[in-house]
């Protein structure tokens, strides 16, 4: 009988990246996440360009502690170090530029997505990736990772613990997990120059996510009520600029969520 849930095919994928920074593939059935398993490597010879993939995680995390919920084989989950470091007054503009590889990888497999400040990508109302980045400061530059989960196939149990409901590549096109992997990776190494001008990112990240223009409902932490705004521009540091009320206020990424 087949397996419902094969493992990644490794030599195929670094055979598709060959000649990139980003040839170098590990895949491992179950971890408790990619994300401290790339942070344990950060700084280490040999390690960097490294993606490290996961069939499962158990300790799956997103923003501010919240949980990442994956069922075993229906996400693609993997962090990538990147091959250099970086200065570690830049690394906030890491998270927006892996937002629009992963956008960029998902459209050419048909799967179109809007930008969703900070760290998401949705279809629709619903969230169908989820960007958390780590890094190792060292003096002035940074070691940094890229953790990436995205939801591919939609498994027969209802993910009734996850509110809203995501949603799914196969929801919008078949896909692979490990084509659609090679595809974002190929994105990291065409625009990996790109970081070399965060502010440049950031207006990239802008014209992408629809801003100026877009409505966001904003929940700051320690108040009791979200607020609706119209979000105007990505500050540097990652901050939000949101307009209420005739008023312009800057959202910093530490201070609330915004919700969908």
């Amino acid at each position: 009988m087949p397996d419902p849930h094969p493992p990644l095919p490794v030599d195929a994928v670094q055979a598709a990246l060959v000649g990139t920074p980003f040839a170098t593939v590990r895949y491992v059935a179950e971890t408790g996440s990619t994300n401290d398993d790339a942070a344990a490597l950060l700084g280490r010879p040999g390690q960097p360009g490294l993606t490290i993939v996961a069939g499962h995680q158990t300790r799956g995390a997103g923003r501010k502690g919240r949980s990442w919920i994956a069922r075993p084989g229906s996400s693609l989950l993997f962090t990538t170090i990147l091959p250099e470091p970086l200065p570690a007054a830049e690394i906030w503009a890491v998270p927006f530029w892996t937002a629009l590889a992963v956008r960029a990888g998902l459209e050419r497999h048909g799967i179109a997505t809007d930008l969703h400040w900070p760290n998401d990508l949705l279809v629709g109302p619903r969230k169908i990736a989820g960007i958390l980045c780590t890094s190792r400061i060292a003096g002035a530059h940074a070691y940094v990772a890229c953790g990436i989960g995205i939801n591919v196939a939609r498994s027969p149990e209802a993910d009734d613990e996850i509110a809203p409901p995501p949603a799914f590549c196969d929801d919008l096109a078949p896909v692979e997990a490990h084509a659609l992997l090679v595809s974002i990776l190929t994105q990291f190494a065409s625009t990996l120059a790109a970081l070399d001008a965060p502010q440049r990112v950031a207006r990239l990240w802008e014209a992408a996510a629809g801003l100026p223009g877009r409505r966001y409902r904003l929940l700051k932490d320690g108040e009791p009520e979200p607020f609706d705004a119209t979000a105007m521009a990505l500050a540097t540091g990652g901050a939000l600029v949101v307009e209420r009320d005739g008023l312009r206020e800057t959202i910093a990424l530490a201070d609330a969520r915004a919700l969908r």
